[in-house]
């Protein structure tokens, strides 16, 4: 099992919690984005830069993840490709993507790009806070100790 996380957008404090997990459980965690990102040095951590262009960090990880690889990304369309190669998408809020949600995100999202298209101000997301690292981190942890029950390698 591999961690990947969509890093240009991924918040810093999001980036610590897997620091940490990856040396706290020895799962490898890779973060891929189109800028260099400093991380700490450790076997189980790297960073992969990738060129500038649209997309171009999610094809990345499409293009190497295996099944059951776990990725960390708020981008929704992302998560409908991990989703199909047998991935498990976590936003950075703590909540995971699935098969079953995922149609009506995309729609709401499609939706919400229209609207602003059309200049109505839509607000945008709300700050990120301390019960959204704290979902995070409760949701990941879950996750990890369900596998290690089922005698999953991580």
């Amino acid at each position: 099992m591999h961690i990947w996380v969509d890093a240009d957008a991924c918040p810093s404090v999001i980036k610590d919690i897997l620091f940490r997990v990856a040396e706290r459980t020895q799962i490898n965690v890779t973060l891929v984005a189109n800028q260099l990102i400093r991380v700490p040095g450790s076997r189980f951590i790297k960073a992969l830069q990738v060129p500038s262009g649209a997309d171009a960090a999610d094809a990345e990880i499409v293009e190497r993840l295996s099944a059951g690889d776990i990725v960390i990304t708020g981008d929704i369309p992302l998560a409908s490709l991990v989703l199909e190669k047998g991935g498990m998408p976590l936003n950075p809020r703590g909540e995971w993507y699935t098969k079953d949600t995922i149609a009506q995100q995309l729609t709401m999202r499609a939706f919400m790009e229209e609207l602003r298209g059309a200049g109505v101000d839509t607000g945008g997301p709300s700050a990120f806070n301390q019960g959204d690292r704290q979902n995070f981190a409760n949701a990941l942890d879950r996750e990890l100790a369900r596998r290690r029950a089922r005698g999953e390698s991580t």
